[in-house]
């Protein structure tokens, strides 16, 4: 009998540190290909969806990554928007209205989840992290924010054989933006150009 529990023990053991050890390889994975990423371009298919669930709207473009702090979001359609990350500051140009927002870098991190791919933010030290299980070939990991200020609830993100496939941002207001990604690349020359920025002549600029 004793031996019995022994071995019922040591079998329940040999488990949990296997399903330990699995929950910890996609957390690993993320940790490894944001270490590993010092570039990232990609093609981008973003869609806002509300609190029933449903597809608000769809958006397309260009995601341009490089570290330390510099990152670029041209969206292409259905409108024309840039979103650009330069000293130390975050351009936000809507070429429609012809308006230009410019936030603090510190500022942004609910606006725009390039921030938590540029490995320039302490994951462990502003987020909660958890496993959370796989979709076909992606495993997702859920990071929750500590802070009682961060703009959003949680963001996902999703991994496919270790490489960035997709994110979904869950704000305050009950909506979700859910971001897919194709076309990556790694660690490829980008031109420093890609990050300055100047407001056009003629654009409205507003400072928060």
């Amino acid at each position: 009998m004793r031996k019995t529990r022994w071995l019922l023990a040591a079998i329940l053991s040999f488990v949990s540190i296997i399903t330990n050890a699995a929950d910890e390889i996609p957390v690993k994975q993320l940790k490894a290909f944001l270490s590993a990423s010092k570039s990232i371009t990609a093609n981008f298919k973003q869609v806002l969806i509300n609190e029933a669930g449903d597809p608000l709207q769809t958006s397309y473009g260009q995601f341009y990554l490089q570290r330390p702090g510099k990152f670029r979001w041209d969206y292409t359609k259905p409108f024309l928007q840039q979103i650009i990350s330069t000293s130390g500051k975050v351009w936000f140009y809507d070429t429609d209205l012809e308006q230009v927002t410019v936030k603090k870098l510190d500022e942004s991190v609910g606006s725009t989840p390039a921030l938590l791919l540029s490995g320039d933010v302490p994951l462990e030290d502003n987020y909660k992290i958890e496993q959370q299980g796989t979709d076909g070939d992606m495993q997702w990991i859920k990071l929750v924010p500590k802070s009682q200020d961060s703009t959003f609830k949680s963001v996902l993100i999703g991994l496919e054989k270790g490489n960035l496939s997709g994110m979904q941002l869950n704000d305050n207001f009950g909506q979700l933006t859910r971001i897919y990604f194709s076309n990556l690349k790694l660690n490829q020359p980008i031109k420093p150009e890609l990050f300055e920025f100047k407001a056009p002549a003629g654009a409205d600029v507003f400072a928060e």
